[in-house]
């Protein structure tokens, strides 16, 4: 009767903590995220989404992947967020509330974002359906691993983006410099004539 209930492969979903974990945190950072794409604050949106990127560097650890986990907080938390955040400020963005940053496409985005994402979720589970994760095996998400995977097959887009966000960098240091005439040098132009 005991030998019944015993399973022979993988449950689908045990009350396991990390399970537990795994989901909540989940839920904490697509509701971060949610709140990223609906904020009118430029901001505020991103500073959600440093919760929402931190959220998924705990994923990360969750899943025993620790350099991976590394990599998205010191990539994206220490690097892209800050790039954006230096973009915000040098090309004076309203720091307050922005009617600019709604089109008035709420609906086709919010169309669009659902097909977008069980499109994705579709094509996830359709592809790892049959696949477990042997945590007895060999770490995937050691540093070797994926070391190697990263340099010999996505060396070129990990290079490209560094290059667009160089450019992005630039580009908002070049808006943040154009000088605009101040009170102070029209007052000393009409003192001049």
């Amino acid at each position: 009767m005991a030998a019944a209930a015993t399973t022979t492969g993988p449950g689908f979903l045990s009350p396991a903590g990390v399970e537990i974990a795994f989901l909540l945190v989940g839920l904490a950072t697509l509701g971060a995220a949610l709140v990223t794409v609906t904020t009118k604050q430029l901001v505020h949106a991103a500073l959600w989404l440093v919760v929402a990127l931190g959220g998924i560097a705990v994923e990360y650890l969750l899943l025993t992947a620790e350099f991976i986990a590394w990599v998205q907080v010191l990539i994206y938390l220490g690097s892209v967020v800050v790039l954006l955040l230096f973009g915000l400020m040098l090309t004076k963005a309203p720091i307050g509330r922005s009617p600019d940053a709604d089109s008035g496409n709420r609906w086709i985005a919010l169309g669009v974002a659902v097909v977008a994402a069980v499109s994705l979720v579709w094509v996830v589970v359709d592809a790892f359906r049959t696949t477990w994760i042997d945590l007895d095996g060999p770490a995937q998400g050691s540093t070797k691993v994926s070391g190697e995977i990263l340099f010999q097959h996505w060396v070129l887009p990990f290079e490209a983006l560094s290059v667009l966000l160089l450019a992005a960098l630039i580009g908002a240091i070049v808006l943040s410099r154009r000088n605009e005439p101040t009170d102070a040098t029209d007052a000393s132009d009409k003192g001049q004539r």
